[in-house]
């Protein structure tokens, strides 16, 4: 079954989110420290993948037409609504929509922004072998429980884009041996997977605090790494 392992994980992340929401009343001291801690750990995977690269400039020339779009495209605009309407249909209290939103676009992000989440999808597709992404399902069912007990339920729904992103490209995938070269499919996995670190690494820095970038509005930098290889490859 092809989305056996998209599956796994999307039920981990809901089953980590019904735990977490079984301590949100622990002291806030305890989640600032916990989730600071999570944050860190975010960043030191995200330079694990960043420094796989192998042509800066494919990342840099990526980054900056992927943000370009982005920002032309107000993707970042457009998740927080869908955040907002989200909270808005389950809200129980006046102003909690925006606590949905936040976690529902944290936690989207977290899970679905990554190497894990994009070649777990491919082995599932192309090989059938689901391992990653179940590995992958047990981190982010811990991660989701932790994020739960400071951010609520929004961390729940974010399983709904991590099912469309993943299971979008695991159906894919097992036409995607057929069409494109080993040798590109191989170039394109290292430089998505850099990409995909430096934007968890940007992640992990707004969970700190640190920085307020606009994470989803560069979401079009991991698409732009195909169409720019492609073209170095033409020339």
């Amino acid at each position: 079954m092809v989305l056996f392992g998209t599956l796994v994980n999307v039920l981990c992340i809901v089953v980590g989110s019904v735990f977490g929401l079984f301590l949100t009343n622990i002291q806030e001291k305890y989640k600032e420290t916990v989730m600071q801690g999570i944050a860190l750990v975010v960043i030191l995977i995200g330079l694990q993948m960043v420094f796989q690269a192998e042509s800066i400039i494919t990342v840099l020339i990526s980054m900056l037409i992927g943000g370009f779009i982005g920002e032309f495209l107000k993707l970042e605009a457009g998740l927080n609504k869908l955040g907002y309407f989200i909270g808005s249909k389950f809200r129980t209290k006046q102003g909690e929509d925006n606590n949905i939103a936040q976690a529902f676009v944290t936690a989207s992000l977290i899970f679905a922004v990554g190497a894990m989440a994009i070649l777990g999808a491919l082995d599932s597709g192309i090989r059938g072998d689901h391992e990653v992404l179940v590995t992958k399902g047990m981190l982010d069912g811990f991660t989701a429980f932790v994020l739960t007990t400071s951010l609520g339920i929004g961390v729940a729904f974010s399983s709904i884009p991590v099912l469309l992103w993943q299971g979008t490209i695991a159906l894919l995938a097992t036409q995607i041996d057929r069409i494109i070269p080993d040798a590109l499919f191989q170039s394109f996995i290292t430089e998505i997977t850099a990409v995909g670190g430096l934007l968890i690494v940007a992640i992990g820095l707004n969970i700190l605090k640190v920085t307020n970038i606009r994470v989803t509005n560069l979401l079009p930098a991991i698409v732009m790494v195909g169409i720019v290889i492609w073209v170095q490859q033409l020339f």
